[in-house]
């Protein structure tokens, strides 16, 4: 994989617009797979706060929506983007649904998998809600199980803004 950092990557946004990671180069990330109809969609709520609360220092929140877990995402992206604002008021940048496993992940998601293997070295995202927490150089710092609840993100998201 010839990409070295977060910042050589561009994805679309859940609006069809594209988005250029590199373009907020010095941002804190936190990369998350997100789906609707998941025991873990109330994180949204979390991760809303989250974005709300760092946003002014330098964190951004991004959701990548992925029916690959139960098929717990199966709308199209404009129902996904009404749903996430209508029940958790989220603001921060949602991306176009992708897969984060497989021969037709997205590429940013076989990045980050290889830069932060989970458990027992594997690769393989398991679920919903598996985060990735992307430092200011674009490298990544952390990764998160999806029961790890956005709240408990704190500690580590202030020391990668003060880094």
């Amino acid at each position: 994989m010839s990409a070295k950092t977060l910042y050589d990557f561009s994805a679309t946004s859940i609006q069809g617009k594209p988005a250029d990671f590199g373009a907020q180069r010095g941002k804190v990330f936190l990369i998350v797979n997100t789906a609707s109809k998941c025991g873990f969609t109330p994180q949204f709520a979390g991760l809303e706060q989250l974005a709300a609360d760092y946003k002014e220092r330098g964190l951004v929140v991004v959701g990548f929506p992925c029916n690959q877990f139960g098929h717990q995402d199966p709308g199209a992206n404009s129902e996904i983007e009404s749903f996430c604002q209508l029940n958790y008021g989220v603001t921060f940048p949602m991306m176009e649904k992708v897969d984060v496993n497989g021969a037709k992940a997205h590429p940013l998601w076989k990045w980050l998998k290889s830069e932060k293997p989970g458990v027992l070295g594997t690769e393989g995202i398991k679920w919903n809600f598996t985060k990735f927490l992307v430092g200011k150089d674009g490298h990544v710092l952390k990764r998160f199980a999806p029961n790890d609840d956005p709240d408990k993100l704190r500690g580590d998201i202030d020391a990668a803004l003060a880094a």
